[in-house]
């Protein structure tokens, strides 16, 4: 018995010594929290535009400006050298201009959903083309910075 409980316990640490766990009060921790908020913000706002989910304009307006305050905050969580664990490609730090303009432009698209969910009652043919926006900013950041 002795025997099984003393085996059960190393694997257990040495399962637990191969994890790449990321401390979630790090830059990446942060960062990496963040971004999964958005991206289950977009998946909501997605599926009520493409029929997955039932379309509600309050709550598409809500996530709406949800999202568009989540896009200002992961980009102070980039500290100036690259972290040990990341998703994201040594060109953010070398190229800090480029990867700063893609910010603002994914700013600049979630203001504008915001915008376009300001006449009520809501439609999904009136936030469709710039939640596509969104979308496509997100998508040219990954393109360029995130090592997949």
């Amino acid at each position: 018995m002795k025997l099984r409980v003393l085996s059960i316990s190393l694997m257990t640490l040495l399962a637990l010594a191969g994890c790449d766990r990321i401390d979630p009060n790090s830059p990446l921790g942060k960062r990496k929290a963040i971004y999964q908020q958005m991206l289950d913000i977009k998946e909501d706002l997605g599926g009520m535009l493409r029929g997955r989910l039932a379309f509600d304009g309050v709550a598409f307006a809500s996530g709406a400006a949800k999202l568009d305050e989540l896009s200002r905050q992961p980009w102070q969580h980039y500290p100036p050298v690259k972290e040990e664990q990341s998703d994201a490609r040594d060109d953010v730090w070398q190229q800090q201009t480029r990867f700063n303009e893609l910010a603002r432009a994914l700013e600049a698209e979630t203001a504008a959903l915001v915008a376009a969910t300001s006449a009520q009652p809501l439609q999904p043919q009136d936030v469709a083309p710039a939640f596509q926006r969104v979308e496509d900013a997100c998508e040219t950041c990954h393109k360029a910075f995130r090592a997949y």
